[in-house]
């Protein structure tokens, strides 16, 4: 049975994040994942810091994460926001390049020493006199850890709702993790359920930019990370379109 120090469940913002935070202090480290083609993939919106989630995302790089660099390196644009604010208030929100993200964030988890990349899906955390002991696979294989860090993200007993149209799924067309809910309930924990909202992909060739307001980025922009060099950047022009319900 192969074992590790810390054994981290799924591979998004927050695994990609615990995985190398793991990995760098020299704990020998494995990310479980269901796909490693869809590492640090950005599902729902490529937008990353704004009110809030700012002080995250700095937060994350003060400790030596890969967020913040990773969004000042591929991003396609940085707005300042709540300018007219104090300096406290004043953030930076940027839209990151989903591609480029996902693709330099796994080819640094690659190449992160003590990190482990694993394909399978963990159906049940194992647990001997009390304690964590380790992780169960759907291929039937046990890891041995001392620790387990879950960051499963919108799999754990996941749904798509499309209209009046419900369905078991992670994402569209990748599997939700059916069992692993049931064993935590098992072991006494409340899992609980939130419906979060994802907007319609839309074709770019169908768009009339002329009907929407233009979003300018900053040529000069706040970056997120303390490490990235400071310098004048290409800026893409994005559009904001407000729905209004017809009467």
């Amino acid at each position: 049975m192969q074992e590790f120090d810390i054994i981290v469940v799924g591979g998004g913002h927050a695994g990609c994040e615990a995985a190398l935070a793991s990995a760098r202090l020299g704990l020998k480290t494995a990310m479980i994942t269901l796909y490693l083609d869809s590492i640090a993939m950005m599902s729902c919106n490529p937008s990353i810091g704004g009110p809030g989630k700012s002080n995250l995302v700095t937060e994350i790089d003060i400790l030596g994460g890969e967020m913040a660099k990773h969004t000042d390196h591929f991003n396609l644009q940085l707005k300042h926001l709540n300018e007219s604010k104090g300096p406290a208030a004043r953030v930076t929100r940027g839209q990151a390049d989903k591609f480029l993200y996902r693709i330099h964030m796994r080819r640094v988890l690659e190449h992160t020493e003590n990190l482990h990349l694993l394909q399978d899906c963990v159906e049940e955390v194992l647990v001997e006199k009390g304690h964590i002991s380790g992780v169960k696979t759907r291929l039937g294989i046990q890891y041995k850890a001392k620790a387990v860090i879950l960051c499963t993200g919108t799999f754990l007993k996941g749904k798509v709702v499309i209209g009046d149209i419900v369905y078991s799924a992670g994402r569209q067309g990748e599997s939700s993790a059916e069992k692993l809910s049931e064993n935590l309930r098992a072991l006494g924990l409340k899992v609980e359920r939130y419906q979060t909202a994802t907007p319609p992909r839309l074709d770019k060739k169908s768009i009339d930019f002329s009907k929407l307001k233009e979003l300018h980025g900053e040529e000069y922009p706040r970056y997120f990370s303390i490490f990235t060099q400071k310098k004048k950047i290409k800026q893409f022009l994005l559009g904001l379109l407000i729905q209004m319900r017809k009467p």
